[in-house]
């Protein structure tokens, strides 16, 4: 009888200890998963008694993964400046039959009226050639020259008989920074096709001069944005533009020393250029005529300048006829190989604003008065451009 009951005791503490055991085990089960889950459920959640439970869950940890999906793909960026891209046929001939297809070049339209801008080391503007253009909607159409500025290396063509054309809208170039993501667009081809290469603005180079030579001109535009394109050639004249589409420079190559260097025209430079475009007033562009060196910090220490900014008139052999050219204002001013041009009429000479950009401000026949630095002392000369 004992035995029995012991049994049945037995039977019944077990049993208490499974349930306690298994009705824990399901309580954090539904603590920590079930009612989390139903708390997703709007009808649920009103229920008062759902409320009461959840008054005493306490969420631990909750993480949320969530995915950024960015497209890959640059057709919906390009869509708009693409329409502005053009191809510039160069033709030979008067009459008509004897058209011959002479070179191709890739032009941007900056303007609704059809002024289209190119790059080109040598400048077009040949008496014995006509242009035409191939538009996006597969269209052509004749063109006239406009003008080509010394300065920047840029040629400006107008459309005839165009109206409402498409426009690349022209960014802030001040605002471009190293690492920018940036599209490359060209036509060049025999038809009209784009051809498109992602890349990044590489290196604001604020040196690098037009001249084509190991020293700077006078005459040509100091400082352009660096990028690295794949076959170059194919885009030269074409615009780079951002994520935003708008063009933030013009490509441009040049070949110093066996070596081609791929750049952008900045956009802001592009934009004072077409000014002078329109205004006619290209032909007014200033000669100063001397080759420098934009002074750096780097420069001053390894020549032992009293400046860390200016500009060194100089040639690599030292001797002043190289690096100030004949009859130039420069040479009928006197200046000489080793003098620092710190200033011209009161604005310093910097790398942000170097020697061709303040000339750029000036016409020609216009005086200005340099302050230079020869010998350790500082003087200033007056120059007639």
């Amino acid at each position: 009888m004992v035995q029995k009951s012991i049994k049945k005791y037995s039977f019944i503490v077990l049993s208490a200890a499974g349930v306690f055991v298994l009705g824990g085990f399901g309580g954090v089960i539904f603590d920590r998963y079930i009612i989390p889950e139903l708390s997703t459920y709007p009808f649920v959640t009103r229920s008062g008694l759902f409320k009461k439970l959840t008054e005493r869950v306490t969420v631990i940890n909750k993480t949320e993964q969530v995915v950024i999906r960015e497209d890959d793909t640059v057709e919906k960026i390009i869509s708009q400046p693409a329409t502005a891209v053009v191809n510039i046929i160069a033709l030979t001939g008067e009459n008509n039959t004897a058209k011959k297809e002479r070179a191709s070049a890739t032009g941007v339209l900056i303007t609704n009226d059809g002024l289209v801008v190119t790059y080109s080391e040598n400048p077009f503007g040949n008496g014995d050639l006509r242009y035409a253009a191939l538009l996006f909607d597969g269209t052509s159409k004749g063109m006239v020259f406009v003008g080509y500025d010394p300065l920047t290396n840029l040629s400006f063509f107008r459309l005839n008989d165009a109206a409402n054309t498409p426009a690349i809208a022209l960014a802030n170039s001040d605002d471009a920074r190293v690492g920018k993501k940036l599209i490359a667009l060209g036509n060049g081809f025999a038809q009209y096709q784009n051809r498109l290469a992602v890349s990044t603005l590489g290196s604001v180079n604020r040196i690098f001069n037009l001249s084509g030579k190991t020293v700077a001109s006078s005459e040509k535009w100091e400082g352009v944005f660096e990028i690295d394109l794949a076959a170059p050639e194919s885009f030269i004249g074409g615009p780079a533009v951002s994520m935003n589409g708008e063009m933030v420079g013009l490509i441009g190559t040049l070949t110093i020393d066996n070596v081609v260097h791929t750049f952008l025209i900045p956009s802001n430079v592009v934009r004072e250029s077409f000014d002078h475009a329109v205004n006619g007033t290209l032909g007014m562009r200033p000669v100063f005529g001397v080759y420098y060196l934009s002074i750096t910090k780097a420069l001053a220490l390894e020549q032992g300048l009293a400046r860390d900014h200016g500009a060194l008139v100089y040639s690599p052999s030292g001797k002043t006829g190289l690096a100030v050219l004949f009859d130039s204002p420069a040479m009928k001013a006197g200046l000489l190989a080793g003098d620092i041009i710190e200033a011209v009429n009161d604005k310093e000479i910097t790398l942000d604003q170097p020697l061709p950009e303040i000339l750029s401000g000036f016409n020609k026949g216009d005086s200005i008065e340099l302050l230079i630095l020869r010998n350790g002392e500082e003087k200033k000369i007056s120059v007639t451009l």
